[in-house]
């Protein structure tokens, strides 16, 4: 992270400076039009567009850590593990039994399984096609797990 930053830093500062070394020799110039300005604004336009790099991979690694943060908070909340070891805390809050992070996982699977299924034209049961056609439909999750049986 603090590599990202000081990338972004760097290339804020370059950027800046471009900028102000294009007003000055526009101004030494007398506002012509010179091969120094046009040097100063072309070395301007690389530095705008190595900033904005900058801020796009900025934008990419803070965008990583939310999915991050966000799935692990997901797991915490469905495994009922909350930092403090308050175990089965945030299934007390939600009237829901804490799964296993490998249940989670399975299920997770199933459903990308499915919407793949429904993308390419295959999900015939969802689609109003009997459910037999398609047994991945008619019993997307292992019923081994009593929380997959039907209430």
């Amino acid at each position: 992270m603090d590599n990202i930053v000081d990338s972004l830093t760097s290339a804020y500062q370059e950027f800046v400076a471009a900028a102000a070394n294009v007003l000055e020799i526009k101004e030494l110039s007398g506002g012509q039009k010179t091969v120094a300005t046009d040097m100063a604004l072309e070395n301007f336009k690389q530095k705008w567009e190595l900033f904005r790099v900058a801020c796009d991979q900025a934008e990419e690694f803070v965008e990583s850590l939310k999915q991050r943060i966000g799935s692990e908070s997901l797991i915490d909340e469905a495994t009922g593990a909350l930092a403090g070891g308050k175990s089965g805390h945030a299934a007390a809050n939600t009237g829901l039994a804490p799964i296993s992070a490998l249940r989670l996982e399975q299920m997770s699977k199933a459903v990308r399984w499915l919407v793949i299924e429904l993308q390419q034209g295959s999900g015939a049961a969802a689609a109003g096609g009997s459910a037999q056609n398609n047994p991945s439909t008619a019993a997307p999750f292992d019923a081994r797990f009593s929380e997959d049986a039907a209430p």
